[in-house]
């Protein structure tokens, strides 16, 4: 079976194994001898976002929550209580210090190195998360009559990880990870969004980046020109945030259900 193909910022890619189904052809791949030039072949093309777009981002938190309880349960004691006390944080406490915050909810004494091994065993994890299932609804729509990205930031291993447990990975003609560009390449950057354009073979305006965190997401597509689509999901973790300068999207919806 070929692995997908994970796209870099010059439009080259590596392909990776692991992950369930292959991608469809990327620009520069051609699937059949160069004939006759033709007119370039005009299709929409859809860029989405990863984390509570296609998936809870919630429910990854709280899959590395309980798999950090089960690591550290003679340390953390209570399975319950230590999961709980996680989600107490993520849900009223600082996100970036989650486990600080637990342990101390929990009366334990300050560790740095327990934090440590905490945060650790969290980012490896293999997750238990599922598509939502407008997003699998709109997949299935969308296979076939238009190009599909993907488009996501976060540590690479741990966004692989994730798309794999969702089995998306051949739903794609192409998927960029912002963290496997380079420093400082992440959302807002264009880089990314600049490469997957290029492997899908797209022009600016067939081009729509569905996603949900208005803080960083829609700058760079609304820069090149792209549409932009924000899916505000009940319980989003960016819920309430507001829009960056340049950054309003420029529709919004409820559910992938209202994207034709």
């Amino acid at each position: 079976m070929t692995a997908p193909l994970f796209v870099r910022p010059d439009g080259s890619g590596s392909r990776v194994a692991g992950l369930r189904r292959p991608l469809a052809r990327v620009a520069g791949e051609p699937d059949a001898p160069a004939g006759p030039m033709t007119k370039r072949e005009t299709m929409r093309a859809i860029v989405l976002d990863l984390d509570d777009t296609l998936y809870l981002e919630r429910d990854f938190a709280v899959s590395g929550y309980l798999a950090v309880a089960d690591r550290f349960a003679d340390r953390l004691g209570d399975r319950e209580l230590a999961v709980a006390a996680m989600r107490y944080e993520l849900d009223h406490g600082d996100r970036r210090r989650v486990f600080d915050g637990a342990v101390r909810r929990l009366a334990l004494p300050p560790d740095p190195e327990l934090i440590r091994e905490m945060i650790e065993a969290y980012g490896s994890h293999p997750p238990k998360i599922a598509l939502l299932p407008d997003a699998e609804r709109a997949l299935a729509r969308w296979r076939g009559r238009v190009k599909l990205g993907l488009v996501s930031d976060g540590p690479a291993a741990r966004q692989r990880a994730k798309i794999a447990a969702l089995g998306i990975s051949g739903v794609f003609d192409a998927i960029v990870l912002t963290d496997e560009l380079g420093p400082g390449l992440q959302k807002p950057h264009t880089a990314a969004f600049v490469a997957i354009q290029s492997a899908l073979n797209a022009l600016p305006e067939e081009c729509t980046y569905v996603a949900d965190n208005p803080s960083k997401d829609f700058v760079a597509p609304n820069r090149l020109g792209w549409a932009s689509v924000r899916v505000l999901r009940p319980g989003g973790m960016y819920a309430d945030v507001r829009p960056a300068p340049g950054g309003e999207p420029a529709r919004t919806v409820a559910s992938l259900d209202e994207l034709d």
